[in-house]
């Protein structure tokens, strides 16, 4: 082996995998089996850099060349980059070789297009075999699904990968259109369908026959490109919202677009999209997940993207004064977790105290409940509460005064406003 060359390979594919944000390990319990290596048990310890994603597993592309040349591609196949590609059993024994020196838990691999989906498809699900089959490796694999691959390479993949993915890159259709025109919609939500329908089918069938193999364990994900055509937030989250409810998503991802070329049909270079909007785009995504809010109650035609210096649920409160405030003691669960400054975990601890006594702002404070929002929206058993008949501009500007939050210097020039 010519480890020099490998080197120079790890380099380049490494750094062309970075883009891809979408390598969650959450929610596989493949267990270690006949003295194998690795065991994912609860999901993998991640590590980030300072930009936030995940380094923790052996992050890389199998080649970057590519047969297409979408135009926000670093890998595009007009773009003047070094190319490189691994051999099957190079992938295989660099995931051993980190495994084993402890460097690594799992394996995510994706890999440019080249030749065709499916030959590609084929090389990357050879990689998970010789894993699973010939190095008896149990740690986690997360493989990225090639669009246009075909059901049987699809439903063979699910059989040694923990989650698979297929990243819808641009939100909407016509940006696809606009930016891939050699790609069809259809080419990444045809294995969507097919990973979705295997997972319900070895789920029931393991109801009834406890040994039926496990299928993509970890389910499937997404991504989204933030920002490389004119989407809104709105037209953002709607798709996130479809592809949770159509396909069964674990989860979407969303990436900021990092200007590489100076296409006329991409945004110019140095103009890179704000954390922040990223940061604001994962909140509302929790919301719909987690706290039992419709896309529709957050973004709607009136308002169609999200504000940059207050997060989604304060602003949802702000445009709905009407249902505040709450009394902590008697609301339902729905309501508590729409309350600003009041996370699920608080909310269950909430239902539980109250159950023993009415709660007052000590007890909330103990609780972890952040005040500095919640006071405004909320009343307990306490005579001192927010008693002021304060409009949303003036509750809002209040609360951005008390702020402490990593992304306050990105709109402190707001808070001169309320001084």
């Amino acid at each position: 082996m010519d480890f020099n060359r490998i080197k120079e390979k790890l380099n380049i594919l490494a750094d062309a995998a970075k883009y891809d944000v979408s390598c969650s390990s959450s929610g596989s319990n493949r267990k270690n089996t006949n003295k194998g290596l690795g065991d994912t048990g609860n999901g993998i310890c991640h590590t980030y850099t300072a930009d936030g994603r995940c380094v923790s597993l052996l992050k890389i592309l199998l080649t970057n060349h590519c047969i297409f040349d979408c135009a926000y591609c670093v890998t595009r196949k007009s773009n003047d980059v070094q190319r490189a590609a691994f051999k099957i059993q190079e992938v295989v024994d660099l995931t051993i070789n980190f495994y084993r020196r402890n460097y690594i838990e799992g394996l995510f691999l994706s890999s440019g297009i080249f030749k065709s989906a499916d030959y590609t498809m084929e090389r990357l699900i050879s990689v998970a075999k010789k894993l699973r089959e010939e190095e008896n490796f149990n740690g986690y694999i997360h493989l990225k699904s090639i669009p246009g691959a075909s059901d049987e390479l699809m439903y063979e993949a699910g059989l040694y990968a923990d989650r698979l993915s297929v990243n819808i890159e641009i939100p909407t259709i016509s940006g696809l259109k606009l930016l891939a025109p050699d790609k069809k919609h259809e080419d990444f939500t045809k294995p969507m369908l097919k990973v979705k329908n295997e997972i319900i089918r070895y789920t029931e069938e393991r109801k009834v026959i406890r040994s039926t193999a496990k299928y993509a364990p970890a389910g499937q994900s997404t991504q989204m490109i933030v920002g490389a055509t004119g989407e809104s937030d709105k037209d953002i989250m709607y798709s996130a919202t479809h592809f949770y409810k159509n396909y069964n998503m674990k989860r979407v991802y969303y990436s900021g677009y990092v200007p590489i070329s100076t296409d006329s049909r991409l945004p110019s270079l140095g103009s890179e999209v704000p954390m922040l909007r990223e940061n604001r785009l994962y909140q509302t995504d929790w919301l719909l997940r987690f706290y039992g809010f419709g896309i529709h109650e957050i973004l709607d035609a009136a308002h169609p993207n999200l504000e940059m210096d207050i997060d989604p649920k304060l602003m949802w409160a702000l445009r709905n004064l009407n249902l505040f405030p709450v009394d902590i003691n008697s609301a339902d669960k729905r309501m508590l977790a729409r309350i600003p400054g009041i996370g699920m975990g608080s909310v269950h601890k909430i239902l539980s105290a109250r159950k023993f006594r009415n709660l007052n702002w000590d007890h909330l404070k103990k609780m972890g409940v952040a005040l500095n929002r919640a006071k405004y929206f909320i009343i307990c058993n306490s005579k001192d509460w927010e008693r002021r008949d304060l409009d949303a501009a003036r509750i809002k500007g209040m609360i951005l005064q008390s702020a402490n939050g990593k992304f306050k210097n990105q709109y402190s020039n707001q808070l001169s406003l309320f001084n």
